[in-house]
């Protein structure tokens, strides 16, 4: 037998001896892998109707009508090009401006709070800030609605402007477009902001103290040790966060918009997924409601792929 087709038989038989160590991991790991398929990849095959003028009466979805790309020259043409461009507009600014704004603030409050050195102190802002991630959309687009409204209907942001003589009338907020973006933007952060802390002060603890201590010596105050040294101590941690966010930049959210979201404020409000709900659900047309999806999943891929490897070659971390 050659070298080389030992060298052959002992990667074989190594990679067996590594499957049969991992032998109970493995088995744990077939409900999910069978669920991924299921839910993941099972319902790919309804891609078809992109290509098809689908007709739910037609049982079987081979007998459907294919009409090839039409569907896809008719997502970005016309009306519902224009109002697809502006949903994805819509989308991608909502999401954009989430993101922005929900980095800065949960980092900074990680940074805060892994300088309180009071635990019950600390316990207790921890628990005030998570607590809103535990509200379903429904209820937390509810709270917002009331927040904004006039001061004669609790709209406690509106009576505190007024009462600070910062504005003398009340504002419109679900109203007028122009403001639409930034209370989604406000609604994610309140809801999530606690929540997104988790990670980072986990990250936080695997920073090695000696750092702390040496910084000590040499005169380093609280913030040049934030900046110089736990900044730094989770920046890998940011980077793969952000890879995968970018990846779901297309995910502006449906509940909040849906709800909050009327014929005054259509313009900023409607994205991807509502545009997907009006055609595939209310309009029954299917076929472009499927396009936009799948349109939604290939720059989502195309976005990540990027993200992760821009990230390789400025030699930071990767997801793969």
């Amino acid at each position: 037998m050659t070298t080389k087709a030992l060298d052959t038989l002992k990667k074989k038989n190594g990679f067996w001896e590594k499957v049969m160590l991992q032998r109970e991991l493995i088995f744990m790991s077939v409900p999910i892998l069978l669920y991924k398929v299921l839910f993941s990849y099972v319902p790919v095959t309804g891609w078809s109707m992109a290509f098809q003028n689908f007709k739910p009466t037609i049982r079987s979805m081979w007998d459907q009508q294919w009409v090839g790309f039409d569907n896809f020259v008719k997502l970005f043409t016309g009306i519902n090009g224009e109002r697809f461009i502006r949903d994805i507009r819509n989308t991608l600014m909502q999401s954009l401006l989430t993101l922005v704004i929900s980095y800065i603030c949960s980092i900074t409050l990680s940074l805060l709070l892994n300088e309180v050195k009071n635990s019950g102190l600390k316990r207790i802002v921890q628990n005030i800030t998570y607590m809103p991630h535990f509200l379903s959309w429904i209820i937390v687009a509810g709270l917002v609605s009331t927040m904004l409204s006039g001061p004669s209907s609790g709209g406690i942001i509106n009576d505190v402007l007024m009462r600070l003589k910062i504005i003398s009338d009340p504002i419109q907020f679900l109203a007028e477009p122009k403001y639409f973006w930034g209370v989604v933007a406000g609604a994610h952060l309140w809801k999530e902001l606690g929540w997104n802390t988790i990670i980072y002060l986990a990250a936080m603890t695997a920073i090695n103290p000696s750092l702390y201590e040496a910084s000590v010596i040499d005169g380093a105050n609280r913030y040049q040790k934030m900046w110089h040294i736990t900044l730094p101590g989770i920046k890998p941690t940011i980077v793969v966060l952000m890879i995968m966010s970018i990846g779901y930049i297309l995910e502006a959210g449906f509940e909040i918009q849906y709800f909050l979201g009327n014929g005054l404020v259509v313009e900023k409000s409607e994205t991807i997924d509502i545009f997907v709900l009006r055609y595939g659900i209310q309009m029954a047309n299917y076929s472009l409601a499927t396009v936009a999806g799948i349109f939604k999943t290939m720059v989502s891929i195309l976005l990540v792929s990027t993200a992760n490897f821009i990230s390789g070659r400025l030699g930071e971390e990767k997801l793969i």
